[in-house]
């Protein structure tokens, strides 16, 4: 199946691509999908569960209030945040929800919304189930979908999301694995940005495509400008203060200081990270990359390339961000991006390794050494587990999306100083972390009953 570098790259809301992007636009899909079966006039009420991953930690990670707002009508993408507290509010108040324009259904909370911790549904660890009810409490429609990671979602095993649609498509350069995707430039003589760029031309125009890129670019601009602008303590009951505002204020304030520190240039780079990680954590508007969970680290890197590589420009953006995402589709091919399935090298990891490729690319580094840098960023992830205290997407999160980005930089820094070669490859990489997240313990991937999730001793 073709997939465009704009599936893996997607607007939506905080805190989770998973838990929150996922279930949203699995709950719209439902009611979508009742709507073409000419069965919204005949339901009186939906029942939704949530199973695995979901299940342990949907409530911090804002699930419940997801899978509202798509029964609600509402996409992640063209939601705006502004409008969701009130609501919520007014769902809960009234225990009513409008279904679309005419259609509105009983809801209740307790009764409607139910967490199943120690239960899981056959294909994935994030599964959950909707039913809808006539008057007389029969089943109308049932189903389960699963969200995998990245705001994907599946149902019955084939993808469900309706903008990613299974087609007989034939890409000019169709890649499965690292070395393919080397081998294809080298005989084409492009760079790896170009034949994305030739692949999303299947699609649309070219210039289509750079405005797209160019939205995505916007948006990993606005999300740092309210991260730097916002101040306060984050949502979820851990009291988690905003620190990019006041970190800001100091670099801001003493510029005279990076010429006494030259690592002050990491301080912006961590900047860049905790505003973007912030402001996901509190429920803004962010671009899954690859998910939510990790949406701090590629526009850190971005901005990095912008403001401190001699040479940025507007192109070299563009080829960051599609080089990244054919890094993205490798791992999304052969491994996962779902902390729930293999721990969070598929989240940080992953953006880490898709930074590092993408900031080499932007450089003008040869596919060779984009490679390196991909495969040097995820072998120092490797085993990186996802245990968010309280089953929020804040500590160890957003400092884990810091150093993550840190990481990205060094990656490519270490690879473009040698020739490109090296012993372990890209496809090692990414097979060695599958298997890793396999072998890891369940306790360690999503569900906070381990790690720091579980040892945190409480004053």
């Amino acid at each position: 199946m073709a997939v465009s570098v704009f599936d893996l790259f997607k607007v939506g809301i905080g805190p989770s691509s998973s838990h929150t992007v996922g279930p949203m636009r699995a709950a719209y899909l439902f009611c979508q999908q009742l709507q073409h079966r000419n069965l919204i006039e005949q339901t009186t009420n939906i029942k939704s569960e949530l199973f695995g991953s979901l299940g342990h930690t949907g409530k911090g990670h804002g699930t419940d209030k997801a899978i509202i707002l798509g029964l609600s009508g509402y996409q992640p993408d063209k939601i705006n945040p502004d409008i969701i507290v009130n609501l919520l509010d007014k769902v809960e108040l009234q225990k009513k929800l409008q279904i679309n324009d005419k259609k509105t259904i009983k809801f209740n909370y307790k009764t409607d919304l139910k967490f199943h911790k120690r239960k899981m549904l056959p294909l994935h660890s994030n599964g959950m189930r909707f039913v809808a009810l006539d008057k007389h409490g029969e089943n109308l429609l049932k189903k389960d979908f699963y969200s995998v990671g990245g705001g994907f979602i599946i149902s019955h095993n084939k993808l469900a999301q309706q903008e990613i649609v299974e087609d007989n498509t034939k890409l000019p350069y169709a890649f499965n694995s690292g070395i393919e995707l080397l081998e294809i430039c080298k005989k084409n003589k492009q760079s790896i940005a170009q034949i994305m760029y030739e692949n999303e031309k299947t699609w649309q125009s070219k210039t289509r495509i750079n405005k797209q890129l160019d939205t995505l670019w916007h948006v990993f601009k606005d999300c740092v400008e309210r991260g730097l602008n916002s101040s306060g303590e984050l949502p979820g009951g851990l009291k988690v203060k905003r620190r990019a505002p006041a970190l800001f204020k100091e670099l801001r304030d003493k510029p005279q200081a990076a010429l006494r520190d030259p690592l002050t240039i990491l301080d912006w780079v961590n900047l860049y990270a905790l505003a973007v990680s912030e402001e996901n954590a509190a429920g803004g508007r962010v671009v899954t990359a690859p998910t939510n969970g990790a949406a701090g680290i590629i526009p850190a890197v971005l901005h990095y390339y912008y403001h401190f590589c001699p040479e940025a420009n507007i192109q070299g953006v563009r080829d960051f961000i599609l080089t990244a995402g054919a890094v993205g589709m490798l791992y999304k091919k052969n491994a996962s991006i779902s902390g729930a399935e293999v721990g969070c090298q598929g989240e940080v990891g992953v953006a880490c390794s898709m930074a590092a490729a993408g900031l080499a690319a932007a450089c003008g580094e040869s596919p060779e050494h984009i490679e390196n840098a991909a495969e040097i960023a995820m072998e120092h992830n490797l085993g990186l587990t996802c245990d968010p205290i309280g089953g929020l997407v804040q500590i160890p999160c957003i400092e884990r999306n810091a150093m993550g980005a840190v990481k990205a930089i060094n990656a490519f820094r270490m690879a473009t100083r040698g020739d490109g070669s090296h012993w372990v490859s890209l496809d090692k990489v990414i097979k060695t972390m599958k298997i890793t997240g396999q072998d890891m313990q369940s306790k360690y991937k999503e569900t906070s009953r381990g790690g720091l999730a579980v040892n945190i001793i409480e004053c």
